[in-house]
This record gives structure tokens, sequence and C-alpha cells, in this order.
């Protein structure tokens, strides 16, 4: 009886912890109304990095330059392919004069880092306010730009994106990684509401220049060779630089994997980058973790045994109402409502999965860039 109270002690303890999550951190985005900032015309400088992303750049950069915007550029980065990237950039710079092309080659020093590219095309951007996004990303409108320079200001120097996945139906993997999406986007866009940003997403994100050498780039994490986009937010986003941009017009989307191994290996590199957060940012995700494997297990095994099952049950219950609540309304603003219908199976999976990543990562080192 001891150990059954031990046990059921824990999962108070634990269900208690989940529902500050779900209520009071998740609760600050999840719940805080979307306030739709004046239209500004600040020119922007919008840099794509790509290896070996001919057709992709063939699909999407049209998107990109069609964006209903007074003043902007569009970076382009080879980054040392050996396809036809740089042809296919050649041919759009020669229809477009607000296109500048960087090609990088390889240089022993720097070889296969994505970050020493980014470097010299954020050198080479004409304006200073940059917005990052992916080879094989595309604008859900042609506000995109508009939107996300909107949340610029003397104060605001980084700007947090949503960078969403196509829907694939009758795809249990594409909802999987949409539903991991969903919980990424709903923990950063929470920290930054309550003033400890702790990362962002190339696929959409924006920042001043200044931010980029006030931290002398990426050089402290030069070696590190995932990370361009969290790591780098990670050190210089505070409670007073960042903002959040949550209105549809400001989403991009990108293909998913449509493997489950590609997408494995995907998160392995993503993955890889947050051991080196600050320690009060892997504390609380740790937290979150460890609760959510806590609250399985132990209300498992609880039920199991009927020990105090009316209190379980309630408990149980309350856990649920709050996470349904929480993650609802986040994916209402994040366009993934479909995601919660199945939401306490793909809860386990990506735990299981998760761990996995963890498990493999600790074995070896994932390979990184392309």
């Amino acid at each position: 009886m001891l150990i059954l109270e031990v046990l059921f002690y824990s999962f108070v303890t634990v269900v208690v912890i989940q529902v500050l999550y779900y209520a009071v951190l998740f609760g600050s985005f999840a719940f805080s109304k979307s306030d739709s900032k004046p239209v500004k015309s600040t020119p922007v400088s919008v840099i794509i990095c790509a290896k070996n992303e001919a057709e992709n750049i063939k699909n999407f950069l049209p998107t990109i330059l069609e964006q209903d915007y007074p003043v902007f550029e569009v970076v382009l980065i080879n980054d040392s392919s050996h396809d036809d990237t740089l042809d296919i950039f050649e041919d759009f710079k020669s229809r477009h004069d607000n296109i500048k092309i960087v090609n990088v080659k390889n240089i022993e020093a720097f070889w296969g880092n994505k970050k020493y590219a980014l470097s010299l095309g954020i050198k080479a951007a004409k304006y200073d306010h940059l917005l990052f996004t992916d080879a094989d990303c595309k604008p859900l409108s042609n506000q995109w730009i508009t939107q996300m320079s909107a949340n610029f200001s003397d104060q605001s120097t980084i700007v947090l994106g949503y960078g969403a996945y196509d829907k694939i139906k009758n795809s249990l993997l594409n909802k999987i990684i949409r539903f991991e999406t969903l919980i990424t986007a709903t923990q950063y866009f929470s920290f930054a509401k309550i003033g400890i940003p702790y990362m962002g997403v190339g696929r959409n994100l924006a920042y001043h220049r200044d931010e980029f050498f006030k931290s002398n780039g990426f050089i402290k994490h030069m070696k590190i060779r995932s990370g361009d986009d969290d790591l780098f937010i990670n050190e210089v986003a505070n409670s007073k630089n960042t903002s959040i941009s949550t209105t549809r017009e400001s989403f991009t989307t990108s293909i998913p994997k449509m493997s489950l191994k590609d997408w494995f290996k995907q998160k392995r590199r993503h993955v890889s980058t947050a051991k080196h957060y600050k320690v009060k940012h892997q504390f609380l995700l740790a937290l979150f973790y460890i609760t959510q494997v806590l609250f399985w297990t132990l209300g498992i095994s609880l039920a199991i045994t009927t020990y105090l099952w009316p209190f379980v049950a309630g408990l149980i219950i309350i856990r649920f109402i709050m996470q349904y609540l929480s993650l609802g309304f986040s994916a209402k603003k994040l366009n993934e409502l479909d995601t919660i219908l199945l939401l306490p199976f793909l809860e386990i999976t990506l735990i299981i999965l998760q761990f996995s990543i963890f498990i493999t990562n600790k074995i070896s080192k994932p390979n990184y860039w392309k």
C-alpha cells in the first residue's frame, strides 16, 4: 500500500505540473488574442540558402517574387550545389532586378557548414531587416513579407513566425509531423509570450542585421553545424527584442518528409542542438517531457491497480480537458485543428519517437546540412 500511496501522490504532482504548463505557460499563447500590427514599408532582404534545391527553387521562388510589398530584395545563396541550383538562380535573376546571388564555394575550414553560407548572404544583403525562409518553403499568401515585417519596431528586432507543413490526406506520418510542429510552435511562441524566448525556425524567421553583428554572427556555435536558427535565437533573443507573428497570412508551408526514416533523420539534426540551449530553457523543456512520460506511466499503473480510482480518473480527466483546451486553441490559430482529433495517440507516439531520437543521438552523431 505504501508503494501505491507514493505512486498516487507522485501522480498528483505530475498532473499539477502538466496542468500548469497547459493552462499558464502554453495558455499565454493559446488563450491570447491575436493583435494585428499596422502595415509598414520597411525595406526587407529575403534570404534563402539553397544546396541542391533546383526543383524546389523552380516551384517556390515565384511565390516569393510575387509578394505584394513595396521594397524588397531576394538574396539567393548557392551553397556549393552540384545540381542546377546556380543556373536556376541566374535564370530568375535575368528576369527580376531585385535578386542578388551569393555563390558560396566550399573551403576546408567551413566545409558543408550552412552557417558560413548564411553569413556571406547576410553580409551581402542590401537592407538591414532580414527575413529568412528555406528553398522548399512557400508563403501562404502574398502578404507574407507585409505581415512579418509589421512586427518590427525600434524595440522589436526579432520576429518569430510559423513554418507549417503541407497536409496530406490519409497519411498518419503527416499527422505526426504536423502534430510535432504544432507542439514545437506552441512552445516557442509561449516562451516568447512570457518573456523567455528560446528558439525560432529558419523556415520563417526575421531579425535586424544589427542582432547578427552584435553577437558576432554564428561564431559562438559555428562548430555546431545545425542551429543557424534556434541556437542563434537562443543566444540573442530576450523579453524586449522579440515578437511573434501568428496571422495566417504570415505563415509559410513546406513539403513534409514522406518516410519515417527521413523524418527521423531530420529530427535528429534538430534535437541535437537542444543541449546547447540556456539552462533555464533546457530545464523547462525537459520538465515538460518528463512529466508527460510520468503522466502516462503512472496513470496507467494506478488505473490497473484501481487504487483510489475515482481520484485518479478525476485527475486524468482534468489534465486531458486542459490539454485539449490549450492545444485546441493553439491548433486553431495555427490551422492544425485536425491533429487534435488523434491527440492521445499522437502524444504517445511522439513521446516514444522523441525518446528514440534522444537515444540514437547519444549513440552516434547525426549528419548535417545536405
